[in-house]
């Protein structure tokens, strides 16, 4: 099982869509795929369709005590071999819980441990807010998948997503490689193309050689939590996650051959 936590300080740079488009595109390719959606917002929740009101059980159960277990909390998608965890508004009171409640950093990993080996991959969509939330989504990541635009302010974010990934491998003490995916990229711009190459020269092998475009066939849920009819990914921004979820899974086998 490899777990991915897809994660970025800044907002608005496509962490859902990028969950669900690598969640979709690993389905495709047979793998048991679990999403698991640790935002307050719930974007990944509404994408399938689930109604916030009343809450959906999810998350939140997870640092109940005694906590839930993933295996009766999960959902089915109407794609086969994607099942995914919903979020609550509820989540944004963990922080105030926390100062009474020990071990809730690490709530998400015990679960996981609990889970076992029923995916093959779990991906971790995470608030774009340092927090109790996001350290448990990087304590337990196998990866630190970091979406960014190819803009000058987003910039900034990445620096801070990748310190804050240092941070917490040096605390748990084993490897937390980290994925740079440049993401809503728009070619015709040198704001952009200059961006990326400061990205590319700053980070390295860290970042993608390629960049997911802008798509507006993927700005909506639809497109992405539908059925699959065939192994076509219609527009350039999913054939662009195809490509780039190729590279993702070289890099996991090169990190395990290294550790093997």
């Amino acid at each position: 099982m490899r777990i991915w936590a897809i994660a970025n300080q800044k907002g608005g740079v496509g962490k859902t869509t990028t969950t669900l488009a690598l969640g979709r595109g690993l389905a495709a390719l047979g793998q048991r795929v679990l999403l698991i959606d640790l935002d307050p917002h719930a974007s990944l929740t509404r994408a399938f369709g689930v109604p916030l009101d009343p809450p959906p059980q999810g998350v939140l159960e997870l640092f109940a005590t005694p906590p839930g277990e993933i295996a009766t909390l999960a959902r089915d998608s109407a794609i086969p071999g994607l099942d995914y965890l919903c979020a609550q508004a509820a989540l944004a009171t963990l922080e105030r819980r926390s100062a009474n409640q020990p071990g809730l950093g690490l709530a998400l990993q015990h679960a996981l441990a609990q889970h076992g080996q029923r995916h093959d991959y779990i991906l971790l969509d995470c608030a774009p807010t340092l927090g109790l939330l996001m350290i448990n989504a990087l304590a337990a990541a196998d990866r630190l998948i970091i979406p960014t635009q190819a803009e000058p302010l987003a910039l900034h974010g990445l620096e801070g997503m990748v310190r804050t990934g240092q941070m917490v491998e040096r605390s748990r003490g084993r490897p937390l490689p980290v994925s740079i995916l440049p993401t809503l990229f728009d070619r015709r711009t040198r704001t952009g193309n200059e961006t990326l190459k400061q990205m590319q020269d700053r980070h390295g092998e860290r970042v993608w050689e390629d960049a997911i475009p802008i798509d507006t066939r993927i700005s909506t849920p639809a497109t992405l939590t539908a059925p699959a009819h065939d192994d076509a990914y219609p527009g350039r921004g999913l054939s662009a996650y195809r490509r780039a979820l190729e590279w993702l899974r070289a890099e996991d086998a090169a990190q395990l051959e290294r550790a093997a």
